[in-house]
């Protein structure tokens, strides 16, 4: 984990360039938002609520380019953009627990422990292009950052950003808390019918409303849905209705109202 100080550093460092400091301008935002068309549609005050929310995420968190990444101003903005997503109706307490948001310029080697079928650990070493940790950073890839929010399922920024969330009970398991008046049986209905049909699907090698990566584990099913609720709605909605409005309710939002037939 970095140090306070280097914290402090890195927020030094993105208060030099003006953002936390002084609120950016509008072609600052507008520069931002043409980074991720999966907003096209917003209304002008929904996305000034994302943004006040954007600048809340990149107070409260700091930006830790390491590996030569140089974001420019308008990808850090459009990343608080996409961070600040799932948590616009929910509020930024729900991304408590962690301090950092860590930037590699590419893919990264990530090394973790892999547990096979006989019980034996295995160190694995693998390309990563983002990734979560309960208790640590995010880690996040700018290439993959630019390429997510563009209406087509996938996006880096939401998935980790997921993960953080489904963390905060201690089990990353496709099952975040909750709200009061949530129906508990309902949301593991919806998400457990879903990934089995997913994972018979893939199997097949059918076509598939999700990333066949969802089918890896509940962990990652909720993951992946949350990236397309966000990213593509109309294709969630449409290929599992349950999931949909599980995590409509979830995340207080409706995001496949912004979207045009035309897509974002």
């Amino acid at each position: 984990m970095p140090t306070a100080g280097f914290r402090s550093r890195w927020r030094a460092w993105w208060r030099s360039r003006g953002v936390a400091r002084d609120a950016p301008h509008a072609a600052d935002w507008q520069a931002a938002f043409a980074r991720v068309p999966m907003l096209t549609n917003w209304s002008a005050a929904d996305r000034q609520r994302l943004q006040r929310m954007a600048l809340a995420f990149l107070s409260d968190k700091a930006l830790e380019p390491v590996a030569d990444a140089a974001p420019d101003r308008a990808e850090m903005l459009a990343l608080a953009l996409q961070a600040a997503l799932p948590v616009l109706n929910l509020g930024l307490d729900w991304y408590r627990g962690w301090h950092a948001v860590v930037l590699y310029p590419d893919d990264f080697r990530s090394r973790f422990d892999e547990v096979d079928q006989a019980g034996v650990v295995h160190q694995v070493e693998a390309w990563r292009s983002g990734e979560s940790w309960s208790a640590g950073p995010l880690i996040l890839s700018l290439a993959e950052v630019a390429a997510g929010g563009q209406g087509t399922g996938c996006n880096v920024v939401v998935h980790e950003c997921a993960h953080k969330l489904d963390h905060l009970d201690g089990h990353s398991n496709g099952h975040p808390p909750l709200h009061a008046g949530m129906d508990g049986a309902a949301w593991t209905e919806a998400f457990a019918g879903a990934y089995r049909d997913l994972g018979r699907r893939t199997l097949r090698r059918l076509h598939t409303a999700l990333d066949p990566y969802a089918a890896e584990s509940p962990a990652e099913f909720f993951a992946v849905a949350s990236e397309a609720f966000f990213d593509q709605p109309p294709s969630l909605k449409h290929g599992y209705p349950a999931v949909y409005r599980q995590l409509a309710l979830f995340y207080r939002q409706d995001p496949a109202a912004h979207w045009s037939h035309h897509g974002p």
